[in-house]
């Protein structure tokens, strides 16, 4: 094999060491594809992605051919290896000798994964021969899903719920985009709701149609929803806490809104500010913490930090970096910034939490543990009409929660859950 497509594997190899490894995100580690073509850049995080996405899957189909664990303190990134190998042959469907041959190059270059060349030789050839016919028989939804999770889901969500929603994992996100305006120029799609567009076609996001004009900007469709629970925010003063990427803000600037957006972080302010700058659209940006704002307004959006559950079809990784207690420190972390905005919401205001997670303790127990210690507000629950219909979408409390597996016939959303309160 020549050295064609060697370094994109390459690329792939340490971004899915890193993540195994070292529970690095995948997407804080894309620099590593800086000087690769644009072809192997695009090859490799796909590879990574792909494995990560299926890889409790993968090592299901590389058990049945190796006979016991392989120790990672001796046998270096042979683990790895095996499974990009893997997925080349049984997702990306790579021609088999390309795939095969690839595996034995990365463990050349591996001090000790060399001495399991051998081994890793026959294992990729016996799944290029087999592995079909042993993924057939796999669950592939379980397999895939971390013991945390699924047991989590079960029992939140039911079983038949939790492997719609894993199943849902398997398959990457597509892209929506919201409109600024009903009628800004915007590229081919289908229309979802609202303003929400879902783009189809390929090609890069800044080359599509109305991007340069500032006609719209990437934005899940579950994640367009907490803002139209604010109502009519036309000339109000709104409060966007935790404001990056911006989508949010940008929702309520077109909206016609006096939005304060707060974000922590001076590279993702920047990036809202550069966001707000191609949309033509104004917002006031602060970069403090949540938790030292002090101005007061009728509207307050809390869109909180979490374990981002609701986005694994988008960071694959995330289930491998994160475990329960996870879910307990961010938790903890949101409930502070939860209380800080309560403290800036105007008598007879109304207050938004969202979060973009499928745990109930990010969720649903976070506004029951608000509301029993704070009887100066009340949940307002939301309608399907709210919602364009989508009753699905609503707790019987008549708050916002939406699954991965929902809109099964258009690709899929986010998972997202929001509570609207209203101050007395």
């Amino acid at each position: 094999m020549t050295d064609t497509g060697l370094p994109a594997r390459r690329a792939a190899l340490a971004i899915v060491s890193g993540v195994l490894r070292h529970r690095r995100p995948l997407d804080a580690q894309l620099e590593i594809l800086k000087g690769l073509s644009a072809r192997d850049a695009g090859f490799a995080r796909a590879l990574a992605s792909q494995t990560l996405r299926h890889l409790g899957l993968l090592d299901a189909v590389l058990r049945k051919f190796i006979d016991k664990p392989l120790a990672p303190h001796k046998v270096g990134q042979a683990s790895e290896i095996l499974l990009l190998g893997a997925c080349e042959l049984l997702v990306l469907k790579v021609a088999a000798h390309a795939a095969v041959d690839a595996g034995n190059q990365l463990a050349v270059k591996d001090s000790k994964a060399v001495h399991f060349k051998p081994l890793i030789n026959a294992v990729l050839r016996r799944v290029s021969r087999e592995g079909e016919a042993v993924l057939a028989k796999l669950d592939a939804p379980r397999l895939s899903t971390p013991d945390w999770l699924w047991t989590r889901w079960i029992a939140q969500y039911g079983e038949e719920a939790a492997r719609a929603i894993a199943n849902a994992h398997l398959h990457q996100a597509p892209i929506d985009i919201v409109l600024k305006h009903a009628d800004a120029p915007a590229p081919e799609g289908e229309s979802l709701f609202g303003q929400v567009r879902r783009l189809s076609g390929e090609g890069r996001v800044e080359d599509r149609a109305g991007f340069a004009e500032g006609g719209w900007w990437v934005q899940d469709a579950a994640a367009s929803l907490p803002v139209l629970l604010l109502g009519d925010v036309t000339g109000k003063m709104v409060i966007d806490l935790c404001a990056a990427p911006g989508g949010k803000t940008m929702q309520l600037a077109a909206r016609g809104a006096k939005v304060t957006a707060v974000e922590i972080d001076g590279a993702r302010a920047a990036r809202i500010r550069e966001n707000l700058a191609r949309t033509k659209l104004a917002a006031e940006i602060i970069q403090a913490d949540a938790r030292d704002v002090d101005t007061k307004a009728p509207l307050v959006l809390i869109d909180a930090p979490c374990t981002a559950t609701g986005t694994i079809r988008r960071h694959p990784d995330l289930p491998w970096i994160k475990g329960a207690v996870d879910v307990t420190v961010s938790a903890a972390a949101a409930y502070e910034i939860l209380e800080s905005g309560a403290r800036l919401v105007e008598p007879d205001g109304t207050l938004v939490f969202a979060v973009c997670s499928l745990e109930r303790e990010e969720c649903e127990e976070q506004i029951a543990a608000f509301l029993t210690t704070h009887p100066e507000f009340a949940r307002v629950p939301v309608t399907a009409a709210k919602l364009f219909g989508h009753g699905e979408w609503l707790t019987p409390d008549g708050d916002l929660r939406t699954l991965p597996c929902h809109l099964p016939d258009k690709g899929g959303m986010d998972g997202f859950y929001a509570a609207r309160l209203r101050r007395l």
